[in-house]
């Protein structure tokens, strides 16, 4: 999908194509509480989506889950579609989407790593909130 370090440090995607394969097909084939989803600007796809219960998923063991809470992860593809803005209008569009259309969800969630700036910037814009800084397992630093 992306060999640029910080897809390969955030999302660990990194190698060959294969590696996003097995991702995104895993997401496919689960138990429908993730959904994987492409976003696509002017017939160009530029983005990856998966829309997830959050309160099903393992993050709810290190916050206060509400049920039906929904959890967003974004991982926007080109380079020229970073760092103008459009992380955090897809972010808002997202989330106002989710709330619209899943009636029993109150809060979206989201847990970029701490350490990736520009989506906690891009999550902030979007209308997020900070809230806490939690250690999970799956984003420590690795040497």
């Amino acid at each position: 999908m992306d060999e640029r370090p910080a897809v390969a440090a955030f999302w660990e995607l990194a190698g060959p194509d294969t590696v996003t394969a097995g991702h995104v097909r895993a997401q496919l084939e689960g138990d429908g509480r993730s959904v994987p989803c492409l976003g696509v600007l002017d017939g160009t796809p530029m983005s990856y989506f998966e829309i997830y219960r959050a309160d099903l998923d393992p993050l709810a063991r290190y916050y206060p889950a509400l049920p039906h809470d929904t959890g967003i992860h974004l991982l926007i593809g080109g380079v020229t579609d970073r760092g103008r803005g459009v992380g955090t209008t897809l972010l808002r569009a997202v989330a106002d989407l989710v709330l619209d259309h899943r009636p029993r969800c109150t809060r979206v969630l989201a847990e970029p790593d701490i350490r990736n700036t520009p989506s906690v910037s891009a999550f902030l814009s979007g209308g997020f909130r900070f809230a806490a800084e939690v250690d999970l397992p799956d984003k420590e630093p690795r040497s």
